[in-house]
């Protein structure tokens, strides 16, 4: 049984590829490893087989469900619902006793949204999402975190969430540090003036962080497409020059610019592309959407 890829998380300000093999003793969650990725290093690989579901909770899906390859869950309907039945983000935990903060996220000019965390996982989710640049606002108990955010969505007019192809439009032509931070900053002032925020709720001084130079995204060209989906035998080559959130953008030999979105790798066993153990020539066999008129294109060479 060969390596699962188990799709990708920020380990400190790098991005890594998580995979597992088999089940372990009793049905458990098999063997793990990780790797990561570096910039200006070629990443390539094979698709072998069909995609399963990931699993929930960190073990493996007690049926072997097949998932689609277009969703980018990765997960067969029992176990996103066991998931999401443990999830903050789906408003399903109201006990929680860690310590959460509010943050405003800025992703381009004009998309800015806001959110919480748990304080111990620091940034990370930050760089899940692909916030190229941040803010803290408060942090305090759960629930108090979720009043704050759904105060500050209303009264600011901003999402909790925006598509992550709004998110990749914009990354090859984003303004500069300052006008990032100055976006920001206006934001973080018109929250810490709003009346109503709840009193167990910690306002936390204006500090920008900016994601820029970990995603690589300094001289990043534009996409020309984005992978629609991964498919048996399908091969993904090319040159990773940057990354963020879950997108992989990568340089291929004929001179395109592609996005992958490492959600839907998840599933999948993958192995090293055939005549070649990393880049090898940039051939992408997989169904890539073009980014100028919408198309797309069953191979791309």
């Amino acid at each position: 049984m060969g390596w699962k890829c188990q799709g990708l998380r920020w380990s400190g300000a790098a991005p890594v590829l998580g995979w597992r093999r088999g089940e372990g003793s009793g049905g458990g969650s098999g063997v793990r490893r990780e790797s990561v990725l570096e910039y200006g290093r070629d990443l390539g690989f094979r698709a072998v087989g069909a995609r399963v579901c990931v699993g929930a909770r960190g073990n493996v899906c007690p049926l072997g469900a097949p998932v689609a390859g277009r969703g980018t869950g990765g997960q067969c309907a029992e176990c996103a619902r066991l998931d999401r039945a443990h999830s903050v983000a789906a408003d399903t935990i109201a006990d929680d006793p860690r310590t959460y903060r509010v943050y405003l996220a800025w992703f381009g000019p004009g998309m800015v949204k806001v959110g919480i965390t748990a304080e111990e996982r620091g940034s990370a989710r930050l760089l899940e999402q692909g916030a190229v640049a941040f803010s803290w606002l408060g942090r305090g108990p759960l629930m108090a975190a979720r009043r704050t955010e759904d105060l500050l969505r209303r009264a600011l007019g901003v999402p909790d969430r925006i598509p992550y192809a709004r998110k990749r439009a914009v990354r090859a032509a984003l303004p500069d540090l300052a006008e990032r931070v100055a976006e920001i900053e206006r934001l973080y002032g018109r929250a810490v003036a709003l009346e109503g925020w709840p009193p167990s709720l910690e306002r936390l001084e204006f500090a920008a962080v900016d994601h820029a130079g970990a995603f690589g995204l300094a001289g990043l060209a534009p996409a020309t497409g984005v992978v629609v989906e991964l498919v048996d035998a399908g091969c993904v080559a090319g040159r990773l020059v940057a990354a963020a959130g879950p997108d992989l953008h990568l340089a291929t030999a004929d001179g395109g610019m592609i996005v992958l979105d490492t959600r839907l790798m998840s599933g999948w066993e993958l192995t090293a592309p055939a005549g070649g153990d990393g880049g090898g020539e940039g051939v992408v066999t997989v169904p890539v959407r073009d980014m100028d008129n919408g198309g797309v294109q069953d191979e791309l060479f």
